[in-house]
């Protein structure tokens, strides 16, 4: 019995010998053109999942105008106030826009009486909180151009649609350049 402490304590030091010199594992390193591949786990088969068919995405359809805004556009076209349009991501009046909107102003110092609304609007690009903000830096550069021609700015309201009114709906630079405009629409109350 003496012996079993000696016993007990030479097999673990043998353990502790033999554990301490097994070959560890070697570090595996990859470089950028050697991938390691990946290693193989076996799972058991599971039926594939049956995919519905996706729908066809629907195609928005051009916005139809309502009877107050068609009858806006048709006063509009009739008071002679002609849109200003605008390039991509701009505010500014644009030298082509000049003469349109010297014209607005003559025809609105003619008619004294009438009040107006400039609609700020933008193309589809963007998010909505940005082109809200580009509509109504628009709108304010409009009403800031003919206030700079004599119109009085008590006369002139301003809102922003962003991309809410388009009147053209293609996805190409053609129909974009249509929806970046103000639209100056006269005011009935």
């Amino acid at each position: 019995m003496k012996n079993r402490p000696l016993l007990f304590s030479f097999i673990v030091s043998l353990s502790l010998v033999i554990l301490w010199g097994c070959p560890k594992k070697a570090e595996v390193t990859t470089t950028q053109e050697e991938e390691a591949p990946a290693p193989t786990v076996n799972v058991p088969a599971v039926e594939p999942v049956k995919e519905e068919p996706k729908p066809e995405p629907v195609k928005e359809e051009p916005k139809v105008e309502t009877k107050d805004e068609s009858r806006e556009r048709a006063a509009t076209a009739a008071a002679g106030l002609q849109p200003v349009y605008f390039d991509f991501d701009r505010s500014f009046i644009r030298d082509d826009a000049r003469a349109l909107m010297k014209s607005n102003a003559d025809w609105l110092k003619a008619n004294p009486r009438v009040r107006i609304r400039i609609e700020g609007n933008c193309d589809e690009r963007g998010t909505k909180e940005y082109n809200q903000a580009l509509g109504q830096r628009r709108a304010t550069s409009a009403k800031k151009y003919l206030t700079d021609l004599g119109i009085s700015a008590k006369r002139i309201s301003l809102i922003s649609y962003g991309k809410e009114k388009p009147v053209c709906s293609e996805g190409n630079e053609d129909c974009w350049q249509k929806n970046r405009r103000d639209d100056i629409v006269p005011v009935t109350e």
